[in-house]
């Protein structure tokens, strides 16, 4: 009797050692999706570097030169909502490889243009592109991981983006004065041979193909198919609102914050830059490690919390040294939860929708949070900086409520 109770268990603990084990497809399909999304990264801090180049060269104005930027984002949300529900209808695989495509082909085009118009267009096809890339690399790598590692599937898909900032920032610098800006766009066709290599080296997840008569669903009505899934995407969306409002509200804000408020140098605001995009960085990946071990909504509150609370603290410091690694724990509580969305939006969908949320709702709120550098520039001008990063620490609250009330405990589930 106790020999066959030792065999069972040691058949359970053998099942579920396999079943936790990450695949040779399962890494594929995850570098395939690091790789496209670093790429977005990469591609819309060069354009930063590139905006006096290329202003001198075509004459643009500065307005005109910032809606280069602008549209990219632009078609980045046009791009996320096309391509996240033709990716659950036509597989991972293909949709990911034309978005590649699309975004490589039409930044390499920027290389040749004569003018703002057709640059513009370029820029915005480019950014089409890039939009629908983060939700169909998250589907795919929440569908070839197992579900007790998910959340490190999704931070290391999220660790793409802040790869990409960091590659753009030490290479830019380097190319830019030898090749120029148009030879810098001539480098954004690289991504095309990725798009190559990821169609002919993976096939569609497993969970994909055998679930492929449910795509002829409307993935658009599953994000609120009964009380239960609409309270859970309102939640999601609220911290998609939450997480682009305060994050970029930050980002742009903060360095004039430094520089005006403080008499930070350009040097010294740069430094407080790169130690705080390296604190986003192990934020998102410690969240990834925290919530497959203790659960998602638990270490979203910690994470909420601490935002709120470093953020508001760092509004009161004016030592420059505090400053700066204070601004590291302020990024990794900030930034970490970009970790745990895409994570929440893998496990709260069926296979049919789960692109399609995944850009969907990311893309609401971007284009609902992008008011909160301008929301913050109006706070800063009527009364201060201080109360301007003050309002950016309050609006955590908002994100956990949201948690407690909306969003529901998905750990270890299995994908729909």
């Amino acid at each position: 009797m106790e020999h066959r109770v030792s065999t069972a268990l040691s058949r359970t603990a053998l099942i579920s050692g396999a079943q936790d084990r990450v695949t040779r497809y399962g890494w594929k399909a995850l570098a395939g999706s690091v790789i496209g999304y670093s790429m977005d990264g990469f591609d819309l801090l060069i354009l930063g570097f590139m905006l006096a180049a290329i202003s001198a060269d075509l004459g643009l104005t500065p307005a005109r030169a910032g809606s280069l930027v602008t549209c990219t984002l632009i078609g980045a949300v046009v791009g996320g909502f096309i391509f996240g529900t033709l990716s659950d209808h036509f597989g991972r695989i293909r949709v990911l490889t034309w978005t590649i495509l699309i975004f490589a082909v039409f930044t390499g085009l920027g290389s040749v243009a004569t003018g703002y118009w057709d640059l513009i267009t370029y820029r915005t096809v480019a950014g089409i592109g890039l939009g629908g890339e983060f939700g169909i690399g998250m589907a795919l790598a929440a569908e070839a991981w197992p579900a007790s590692k998910r959340a490190r599937a999704s931070s290391y898909v999220a660790l793409g983006w802040q790869m990409g900032v960091l590659l753009a920032a030490l290479v830019t610098p380097l190319l830019l004065p030898l090749i120029g800006w148009r030879g810098m766009f001539a480098v954004g066709v690289v991504p095309a041979l990725v798009a190559i290599i990821v169609r002919r080296t993976l096939d569609e997840p497993e969970i994909f193909i055998r679930k492929r008569i449910a795509t002829r669903q409307n993935s658009f009505r599953l994000l609120i198919r009964d009380r239960k899934t609409l309270r859970t995407t309102l939640g999601i969306t609220i911290l998609c609102i939450v997480q682009n409002f305060a994050y970029y509200g930050l980002m742009i804000w903060m360095p004039s914050y430094l520089a005006k408020s403080l008499g930070f140098s350009l040097t010294k605001s740069g430094l407080w830059t790169a130690v705080t995009v390296l604190g986003m960085g192990c934020g998102i990946w410690t969240f990834g490690q925290l919530a497959d071990r203790v659960g998602r909504k638990p270490v979203f509150v910690a994470f909420q919390t601490g935002a709120a609370i470093m953020v508001f603290v760092y509004s009161r410091l004016t030592d420059p040294i505090t400053l700066l690694w204070v601004g590291a724990i302020m990024g990794l509580f900030v930034n970490g939860m970009m970790a745990g969305i895409p994570t929440l939006m893998s496990e709260a969908y069926p296979t049919a929708a789960r692109a399609t949320a995944q850009n969907v709702l990311f893309n609401i709120g971007r284009a609902l949070g992008s008011p909160g550098p301008l929301v913050a520039g109006a706070v800063a001008a009527k009364y201060s900086f201080n109360a301007a990063i003050a309002l950016l620490a309050s609006v955590f609250l908002v994100d956990i409520i949201a948690t407690v009330f909306l969003i529901p405990e998905l750990k270890g589930k299995e994908l729909e």
